[in-house]
């Protein structure tokens, strides 16, 4: 595991679904592993969240991230160990585009790996975890998705820091609390879909920088949950086409185009429960999704 790649820049509840019992480390060793998860988490982070920065890659090119990034099992080929920085630079923000945040590409959005759409259950979910435990997500230099990959990873390593400081303060309760906080949040989310989205990109990439680190990503994912003791099924399964799932909408169908025009009478009939019909019972459909915000 990565140790120090991320310092290169210093800018009780019942257990989740799957998951099962593993065994427990001294104080010592569960904050240095935590700590050394976050940093992976947050390199991984740097590579999905948004095109990559010229600082950031100027930090994975020096000599000892390289040795280092060479132990863990990446091999970058000359396009992005020989390149000039600027021409490398440009050369991500182009497959960046292309592969992430074109319509030809795959968005590393956990609601369209498994629904085909942005804005699905996936996001409102993660965000209400946000919410939950504290956490605001505010937007880069673009927009982005509660369910965005590098913003799901980078809440994994927010969770640690904070486990290894509660477990420095001598809080071990805290520190047991945020560990199932982050195996229910492996197993809502990232467990569903980034072993399977990993492969994909690594298979889709032309440039070896986003090839190896799908390839690390996926390893990584697979490491984490065979530590963490949990049983989840990859739902992505590398699609490259993923169908979208049908549109469920709540409607009165009674409902007059304009409200000023709707008498006492006919608002007291309209508030019937047995007035109100959705869309999927109308065409007839069986399985639809839920656009509205369940907030």
């Amino acid at each position: 595991m990565l140790k120090t790649v991320l310092a290169l820049d210093d800018n009780e509840e019942d257990v989740a679904a799957g998951e099962t019992t593993a065994v427990l480390a001294s104080p010592a060793e569960t904050i240095a592993d935590c700590r050394a998860r976050a940093e992976v988490y947050r390199l991984l982070c740097g590579a999905f969240v948004e095109e990559p920065g010229s600082e950031f890659i100027a930090a994975l090119r020096t000599p000892a991230a390289l040795a280092e990034l060479a132990e863990a099992g990446l091999r970058f080929d000359a396009d992005f160990l020989d390149a000039p920085h600027d021409a490398l630079i440009e050369a991500l923000a182009i497959e960046y585009t292309q592969q992430f945040a074109s319509s030809g590409g795959f968005p590393a959005v956990e609601s369209v790996r498994l629904t085909g759409r942005y804005k699905q259950q996936p996001n409102f979910d993660a965000m209400q975890t946000y919410k939950r435990l504290g956490f605001v997500l505010r937007p880069g230099r673009f927009e982005v998705f509660a369910d965005q990959l590098g913003v799901e990873l980078m809440f994994v390593a927010e969770l640690l820091d904070r486990a290894a400081n509660a477990l420095e303060q001598g809080d071990a309760v805290t520190q047991r609390r945020l560990d199932k906080e982050i195996k229910r949040f492996w197993t809502q989310h990232l467990g569903r879909w980034v072993r399977g989205y990993s492969r994909l990109i690594e298979r889709t990439s032309e440039h070896s920088f986003f090839r190896e680190m799908a390839r690390f990503l996926g390893g990584f994912a697979a490491e984490e949950i065979e530590a963490m003791g949990l049983r989840i099924e990859d739902r992505d399964q590398a699609r490259l086409e993923v169908p979208k799932d049908d549109i469920r909408v709540e409607f009165n169908p009674n409902e007059p185009v304009c409200n000023g025009c709707m008498t006492d009478a006919l608002s007291t009939t309209l508030s019937a429960p047995d007035n109100v019909r959705r869309l999927e019972e109308m065409r007839g459909l069986s399985k639809l999704n839920d656009l509205r915000d369940p907030g």
